[in-house]
């Protein structure tokens, strides 16, 4: 019987309800030709077919997905669905993922179509889903968002996907399912085809980051301390507060220890709370040229007035004034290496976190102690027994820059801040 009018509504009707269900649906149909009777061309063989229904298929995401675009949204990344899939699917999928939000949009690919360049740039940052694209599509919406100041992350497997997700600023090519194209055209290759795989990445690579500028921020602040207490002497007409070999060792022993343990630091727990970065900034940005050189100023000015009190108290035995000086110098950066592990303050982590870095604090310690009490070094390293009251000095001293870390932060100049948006999209 021929398909009426109100039963081709209906059966689109019913299409769209299925699709509303995140439902990928297919319709179904026959026709009869007698045994052994050639069909025809498809073209021909395809008409007055008999309708029999329609089937909706669930592709459920995995479960770790919602999860990881949470993560997403809390760390300033917009995720963005494209796919081939009927608008109602996607849609469906995209609300139940927390992809599409209040006021955000869904387009098709016949919509972008009509969109200008200009249009397609003024609404593409509300756009959370895209339906029945093509690769050309694809392409302009990379180069759209890019214009807009995003950073694109642009996810694929096709070899259809290779142009956009070349023209990404990060291409990530799918392992399990990818074509060789695809692998090529990328940056990354996501070896479990796994979205929740590329967060997890993106936490590790801000931990990474965050450790480098700890690293050189630990050190240049030491070497900035060394620096001035040899300088500012010189300019005081002091005797040198430090020899040649206790610089050396401060710089293999105090300074590499620590400075490799800061490496592994595991992530603060803001590190999925903070906005993207400028990927234009420098790395001395957000406050960390300001904490080398004002760390850097109080650790030398810290050990040059350990030094001129020892040397004050007791003129004639520079031995024990350099001594002092030596402690004072490797306590303070012993100290001031937990103060570099949060942007914040020395009492926002819990030191033990990090346990390689308490081991090679107290490494750096005890080999300063034997330095300093094991006879057999004393006229290597130019030092003498020290007592209680040169400790109670040390700790004072060495414990000054970090106190005052609170104060220093506040004189640091006004930056003004730029504010990022990246997005992260790619096939569902």
């Amino acid at each position: 019987m021929p398909l009426s009018q109100t039963q081709r509504d209906e059966a689109l009707r019913m299409n769209s309800q299925l699709a509303a269900m995140a439902l990928r649906n297919l319709a179904f149909a026959y026709r009869e030709f007698p045994a052994g009777k050639d069909p025809g061309p498809e073209e021909r063989a395809e008409r007055n077919l008999v309708f029999v229904g329609l089937a909706g298929m669930i592709d459920p995401p995995r479960d770790e997905v919602k999860e990881a675009i949470r993560l997403c949204r809390q760390a300033g990344i917009k995720p963005v669905m494209i796919t081939g899939d009927h608008k109602g699917t996607a849609v469906a999928i995209a609300r139940q993922l927390g992809i599409l939000n209040e006021g955000g949009l869904a387009v098709e690919g016949r919509e972008l179509d009509r969109m200008g360049e200009s249009e397609l740039q003024e609404k593409v940052s509300r756009i959370d889903v895209y339906a029945r694209v093509s690769p050309e599509h694809k392409l302009r919406i990379v180069k759209a968002l890019q214009k807009e100041g995003h950073v694109v992350a642009m996810t694929g497997d096709g070899v259809n996907d290779a142009p956009a997700i070349k023209a990404a600023d990060i291409g990530i090519a799918m392992g399990i399912t990818g074509t060789d194209v695809s692998k090529e055209a990328s940056s990354l290759v996501l070896a479990d085809d796994n979205f929740a795989t590329i967060v997890a990445a993106v936490e590790e690579g801000r931990s990474i980051y965050d450790n480098i500028r700890k690293f050189i921020s630990y050190l240049l602040a030491s070497n900035v301390g060394e620096i001035l207490v040899m300088f500012l002497a010189m300019l005081a007409g002091l005797p040198l507060p430090l020899v040649p070999i206790q610089i050396l060792w401060v710089n293999l022993v105090t300074d590499g220890l620590p400075a490799m343990a800061l490496g592994v630091d595991p992530a603060e727990e803001d590190t999925m709370r903070r906005p993207p970065r400028d990927s234009r900034e420098s790395i001395f940005a957000r406050g960390v040229g300001w904490k080398i050189v004002s760390r850097g100023l109080l650790i030398g000015l810290a050990t040059l007035g350990a030094f001129w009190v020892a040397y004050w108290e007791s003129p004639d035995d520079l031995t024990r004034a350099q001594t002092v000086a030596f402690s004072t110098l490797v306590m303070a950066q012993l100290v001031y290496v937990f103060d570099c592990r949060s942007s914040k303050s020395i009492f926002h982590r819990n030191p033990l976190e990090n346990r390689s870095l308490v081991l090679a604090v107290l490494s750096s310690v005890l080999l300063l102690l034997g330095v300093i009490y094991y006879e057999p070094l004393q006229p290597i390293f130019h030092t003498v027994a020290i007592g209680v009251r040169e400790w109670m000095l040390i700790i004072a001293a060495s414990s000054l820059p970090t106190l005052l870390a609170g104060w220093l932060d506040s004189l640091q100049p006004s930056r003004r801040t730029v504010p990022v948006r990246w997005s992260a999209y790619g096939e569902k």
